[in-house]
């Protein structure tokens, strides 16, 4: 009598010891369809902040080429520190070559006027994949982000007595440029000029 209890006791755990183990496999799953849509995202957002960033570097690079370009005209200088002037190239362009070498296309991308900067969203070329939920199957991870352009330079405007060829002195991030119309080898790079970061 004892004999066949414990076997029915064994018999009664089997279905349990399933059970649990149904559970435990599916929690893994679970675990492992989280993990995978969370690199995914990672992903986007790694895509969209390469992509804003890029748009606003060449921004800046457009900007810095306008101010040299304008450098013995003072007068033009606080245009183009404030982004009030025309660029030649869309710095748009530069966020679709980001974003597709991070295997992600661009949905979206427009200046955000001032602050002077970028916002670009992105969408994932990869979907997520099989997991439990087959709806996520084939859903594509999203991302956006903003750079900012922010320019470092400041100066004064020129006093009324000084000679038709002076030039202001600019002060870039503490950093003094004493431009002389005569000699204009030693000139601010873009980056003296301009920071580019992601905002926030």
């Amino acid at each position: 009598m004892t004999r066949s209890r414990k076997y029915g006791d064994a018999g009664q755990a089997f279905p349990i010891y399933i059970t649990v183990v149904g559970g435990l496999l599916f929690l893994a799953l679970a675990y492992f369809a989280v993990g995978q849509a969370t690199v995914n995202r990672g992903g986007a957002q790694t895509a969209a902040d390469a992509a804003a960033l890029a748009a606003a570097q060449d921004a800046r690079d457009q900007l810095a080429g306008k101010w040299v370009e304008a450098v013995l005209d003072p007068a033009k200088w606080q245009d183009i520190f404030d982004g009030a002037v025309p660029l030649v190239n869309d710095p748009c362009s530069r966020a679709h070559q980001l974003a597709s070498q991070n295997d992600a296309d661009v949905q979206g991308c427009a200046g955000t006027g001032l602050p002077l900067g970028y916002e670009v969203a992105v969408q994932t070329r990869k979907p997520m994949g099989e997991s439990i939920v087959p709806a996520t199957a084939q859903k594509r991870s999203r991302a956006s982000a903003t750079a900012v352009i922010e320019p470092l330079c400041e100066f004064k405007p020129l006093a009324e007595d000084a000679g038709d060829d002076a030039l202001p002195r600019l002060t870039c991030d503490g950093k003094n440029w004493d431009l002389k119309p005569d000699d204009l080898a030693e000139l601010p790079e873009p980056e003296d000029l301009f920071d580019v970061h992601l905002a926030g």
